[in-house]
């Protein structure tokens, strides 16, 4: 039978709280002090439990020591209570301070969270098998999963769990009746914190390890030194932005975007979210026949902007078209559906733009450098997505630095500048809002509109498309 050993990492790490859990023992080293919390002798139905303190007491030793309100005091004491300082008498899996006469006592330090002891599997499941023994099989639901969970994952070595709980278990039962509860109750405190009831919070719970230790004091060699002493000096020739510079550059992105946002302006003719009309999504639409005229001037603020919006970039293509020059962006097209397509297509998909864009007298040549040009056909015969990331590259700086500025100046932006629409502003009364809102439809959405498109755009290629005979007859056949 093989053993594993490999187990997820359970353990619990104190690193990034041992300031606070540092604190919280000061306060707690008070609190059992002469002039700490009185306790007394309580009787916990027949046994007399000593040293008992009341959540009241507590919470008003909190608010009179450290000048805190009720409420305060009482989240403090939770606090206590629920990093295991401090437990309940009666109601173990209620880790909350109570500003009442409810039970409590001091936690022995040998139990304390920043003494880092590991709670490990295995005492847990030496624990669980003497509570099973004590109780003959009647554990609660929680510690029942965890006990058939450790039974089946530690079943090597339960044998030594069985004889050490058993052990355990006889020299409990040789102390006194009020030493036993007491240490029973401290096992079971120790435990509901570190391995809680399932859905419930812990305070021990914590995130990713930190890669550094704020708490371990880090020794810099020679080396370090030495390349800190270069980085810094590198970082001090290094030239640097002013900042008048870069506030400059932060507010003209501003002033060119500002009638562009949504929350800095209105949505014409309205916001569809608030007025339930979808207008402004109908003539928003990604390849609507005429756009607004928002939407016509934002092309002209980068090519970027003109190349991410499809309407703008038909009629980019409608340019380039009456110049003969429509290869660079068409072979910008392929490149960006290459890197986000489907991998199984790559090879096919490499073959027909070599022969269509790059091979010597291809129908779409496109004119890049001669090294660009060899690294990109020798990255071919191995493709992968990002293959023509360097012909791409220089196929956008070309439109982007020439192409594009004689678009914007070109017959076909104007006109399509007269042509945009500049939708009026419904101007809702705050009566119609509120009935829109009262009879919202539940189905307005952009991306049903934009699926619409999709379909219609699907059938009007199907339509389009060549129709093959054959197939079409051997369909028939197959139905007769």
């Amino acid at each position: 039978m093989t053993i594993r050993t490999i187990r997820p990492q359970r353990d619990q790490h104190y690193r990034s709280r041992i300031h606070c859990l540092k604190k919280l023992e000061t306060i707690m080293v008070e609190m059992q002090d002469k002039s700490g919390v009185k306790g007394s002798d309580q009787k916990l139905n027949v046994t007399t439990i000593p040293h008992v303190i009341t959540g009241k007491d507590v919470i008003a030793w909190l608010v009179s020591k450290m000048k805190v309100t009720q409420e305060e005091g009482q989240m403090i004491g939770t606090m206590l209570v629920s990093y295991g300082y401090i437990y309940p008498l009666q109601n173990h899996k209620r880790l909350v301070m109570c500003n009442d006469g409810t039970l409590y006592r001091f936690q022995t330090p040998y139990f304390w969270p920043a003494n880092q002891w590991v709670a490990e599997d295995t005492d847990y499941a030496i624990y669980l098998t003497k509570r099973n023994i004590r109780k003959k099989g009647m554990l609660e639901p929680y510690e029942q999963l965890h006990y058939n969970h450790l039974h089946k994952w530690l079943n090597h070595k339960w044998d030594f769990i069985v004889l050490q709980a058993t052990e355990q278990y006889k020299a409990m039962r040789e102390r006194k009746k009020p030493d036993r509860v007491v240490f029973d109750c401290q096992e079971r405190a120790y435990w509901i914190v570190h391995r809680p009831p399932r859905w419930t919070y812990s305070a021990m719970d914590v995130g990713p390890d930190r890669l550094i230790d704020p708490n371990k004091e880090e020794k810099i060699t020679f080396d370090q030194y030495r390349r800190m002493n270069i980085f810094y000096e590198q970082a001090i020739r290094s030239s640097k932005v002013k900042s008048s510079v870069s506030l400059g550059a932060l507010l003209k992105y501003v002033t060119t975007y500002k009638n562009h946002d949504p929350f800095l302006a209105p949505c014409l003719p309205s916001n569809p979210w608030q007025s339930d009309n979808d207008t402004y999504w109908s003539l928003n639409m990604r390849r609507v026949e005429v756009p607004t005229k928002t939407r016509v001037e934002r092309w002209s603020f980068s090519f970027w902007e003109l190349l991410s919006d499809l309407r703008g970039r038909d009629d980019f293509k409608v340019f380039l078209k009456r110049e003969f020059s429509g290869e660079n962006l068409a072979f910008w097209e392929v490149a960006e559906e290459m890197k986000f397509g489907a991998a199984s297509s790559m090879t096919s998909q490499a073959a027909i733009i070599f022969k269509t864009f790059l091979a010597p007298g291809a129908p779409r040549w496109i004119n890049i450098d001669g090294r660009t040009m060899g690294l990109t056909v020798k990255g071919l015969d191995h493709p992968h997505r990002y293959v023509l990331d360097a012909a791409q590259t220089h196929v956008f700086l070309l439109m982007k630095k020439d192409t594009f500025f004689r678009y914007l100046k070109s017959p076909v932006y104007k006109e399509m500048q007269k042509k945009a629409l500049n939708p009026e502003p419904h101007n809702f009364s705050e009566a119609q809002l509120q009935q829109n809102a009262s009879s919202r439809n539940p189905g307005i959405s952009p991306i049903i509109l934009w699926q619409q498109e999709e379909v219609e755009l699907a059938k009007a290629a199907l339509a389009s498309a060549p129709i093959d005979v054959k197939a079409v007859m051997s369909k028939i056949d197959r139905k007769k």
